[in-house]
């Protein structure tokens, strides 16, 4: 099998999209496995691109187990090689106090409250 690379696209309802392409055109279409902690997720589907020869659309619905509390990370590989080709977090649940994403949407909490706050002080002061 050629090079391969997947690029994530959207994950939309529950289903994870993305285009696989191949550097050599392979004989077969390459079999893609997604995992989820040990378990292998299956489902992962491979679509033939019309636009161009050895790339494929991609799709896994993710199953609703993976939505527990805390953060999930889902890895998708080449099935043969075991290559790493694309991975994943899903987060649900309550906030995690040390969680850097949470540290993060307070931080851009405060800063727009801080831009709304100087532009009005500007406003008034007709600076």
């Amino acid at each position: 099998m050629g090079d391969l690379v997947l690029t994530k696209t959207r994950i939309q309802a529950g289903v994870y999209e993305g285009v696989l392409t191949c550097n050599d055109t392979p004989a077969s279409a390459p079999r893609l496995i997604a995992h989820f902690g040990d378990e292998e997720i299956s489902g992962v589907t491979l679509t033939p691109d019309p636009e161009f020869a050895g790339g494929y659309s991609v799709r896994l619905e993710l199953p609703p187990k993976i939505l527990t509390e805390g953060v999930q990370t889902i890895v998708v590989s080449e099935a043969v090689s075991g290559e790493t080709l694309d991975r994943f977090s899903v987060l649900t649940g309550e906030p995690i106090d040390d969680d850097l994403r949470g540290e993060v949407d307070l931080l851009r909490a405060e800063l727009d409250m801080l831009k709304r706050a100087f532009r009005r002080h500007c406003l008034e002061t007709g600076a």
